[in-house]
């Protein structure tokens, strides 16, 4: 069976805290501090784990643990060290809200655990059975999350939207395994990849509609166009506490399935989904960017701008195993991004309530010169201003797509990019040029939202200056 205490340590240290802080919640009443604190521990705990998992296996093909349903590589080792430190800011950026809903705090940072150990197991993933229980662990604690408050009905039409149309893509997800099973004989990512490598299928009808159903249950998650009606009322609707870390997660754990359900058994077939991965990055920017022009609520607008940006990244697919690196490298910095930008929006809307409404942003630059100054950044780094990590990730995946013979999604990929300025840098002028209301206070800063913030604010600005050891230190770490 191949075991190996390696494979599993990352998830491991997440359920022991997990369970830990549940426990000791219990049993002695400890409060928010023992929340925090257990938190911390799982989180760098699975850290440190995945770090050591990437000493053992950088560079290498990787190793095949438990029958061959779990991968150590590359790949799987450094989604584990993108996916815990970003899960763990996104909880300091959401710690207003875990104070405000009281003994139900150690709830949520238990979901908010479980779900990162999910996301993990996505990327970690070598049998598609796996993978469909990690994304159901992963699914069902961020349902949870987005309905958490119980503020008004804004929170309850988030989660059942959420879960209903979740749901849905999971069944569509779980029919394509069937057929691809159908198909190949097994479940295994490496066992197909070995079946199609030795058999030529003269009707492929079977294995390509299983394709497609796994394309469009991973797209729902990544919430790319026309599969991203969800994204803009749960992102709206969910406390402004947990939106960043539910954009940031849905981000690393929908793309990293991607990829390595695309590239390890479906390699061979890369010239029948390419044309569709195409075609669906095309719509995603497009119907991301011209949406969010028309919004009047930032967390409605940066939902349409993640659809924008899921087209963004998957324009690094279309070159198959050549673009997985550069897409990792978007999808580490965006998710930075969008978790600072979601944190300000909790800081000045309010952690508990759901909607953020731009007119709240006007004159922050006065009542606030930090805030605004951040909030600018990540605005300027999601429309991919030069000297920002968005720029460099942007010039990546387009690179990727020139190398693949797909100039024309790379031009169309611009042209957007040059749309999506007017909604950025809308933000920007109502923080900067615009008056603030009377006697609006000043936006109190608690200390997690602020350590967030700042942490992501200069990995974009240091990634923005000095980025190509960091991608090509990522392209030789993930050889998938």
């Amino acid at each position: 069976m191949n075991l190996d205490f390696l494979a599993v340590a990352p998830t491991v240290a997440i359920v022991a805290a997990v369970v830990l802080l549940l426990m000791v919640d219990v049993t002695f009443k400890v409060g928010h501090r023992w929340w925090g604190f257990a938190a911390a521990l799982g989180f760098i705990g699975a850290t440190t784990a995945s770090v050591w998992q990437w000493v053992e296996h950088r560079g290498a093909d990787g190793e095949l643990f438990y029958s061959g349903m779990l991968s150590v590589d590359g790949f799987s080792s450094f989604a584990g060290m993108v996916i815990f430190p970003v899960a763990g800011l996104g909880v300091m950026a959401g710690w207003q809200l875990v104070r405000g809903v009281g003994k139900r705090g150690a709830e949520f940072v238990a979901l908010a655990m479980v779900a990162a150990s999910g996301a993990h197991l996505m990327a970690a993933s070598a049998d598609l059975v796996l993978l469909f229980i990690a994304l159901e662990v992963f699914s069902i604690s961020l349902y949870v999350l987005a309905g958490f408050s119980r503020k008004g009905d804004g929170a309850d039409e988030a989660a059942l939207k959420y879960f209903l149309l979740g749901a849905l893509a999971s069944a569509v997800f779980l029919y394509g395994v069937a057929l691809v099973f159908a198909a190949t004989g097994t479940t295994s990512m490496y066992g197909a990849q070995s079946f199609l490598d030795a058999t030529l299928i003269l009707r492929p009808g079977v294995l390509l509609a299983g394709i497609a159903l796994l394309l469009v249950g991973l797209s729902f998650k990544v919430s790319a166009a026309p599969f991203h009606v969800w994204a803009p009322d749960v992102y709206q609707g969910a406390p402004g506490g947990v939106t960043g870390f539910l954009a940031a997660g849905a981000k690393i754990a929908g793309f990293a399935a991607l990829a390595r359900v695309l590239v390890v058994p479906l390699g061979g077939y890369i010239d029948d989904w390419a044309p569709a991965i195409a075609v669906i990055s095309a719509m995603s920017v497009v119907i991301g960017t011209l949406f969010a022009i028309a919004q009047t609520d930032l967390k409605r607008m940066l939902a349409y701008s993640s659809v924008a940006h899921a087209g963004f990244i998957m324009t690094a697919l279309v070159a198959g195993p050549a673009g997985v690196a550069d897409m990792w490298f978007y999808v580490a910095t965006y998710s930075l991004q969008v978790v600072g930008a979601f944190a300000i929006a909790s800081v000045v809307s309010g952690a508990l309530t759901g909607k953020s409404p731009l007119s709240d942003f006007t004159g922050l630059a006065i009542r606030s010169p930090m805030l605004a100054a951040a909030m600018a950044l990540f605005m300027l780094a999601m429309a991919g201003i030069p000297l920002t990590a968005g720029f460099v990730g942007k010039a990546a995946v387009f690179r990727a797509a020139i190398d693949a013979d797909y100039l024309w999604l790379v031009i169309l990929g611009l042209v957007a990019a040059v749309g999506g300025l007017f909604f950025y840098l809308r933000v920007i002028v109502l923080m900067y040029m615009q008056p603030s209301a009377e006697g609006v206070p000043a936006p109190r800063v608690p200390l997690g939202a602020g350590v967030a913030v700042s942490v992501t604010a200069l990995v974009t600005v240091v990634v923005g200056f000095v980025p190509w050891p960091l991608l090509d230190w990522v392209r030789a770490a993930i050889p998938l």
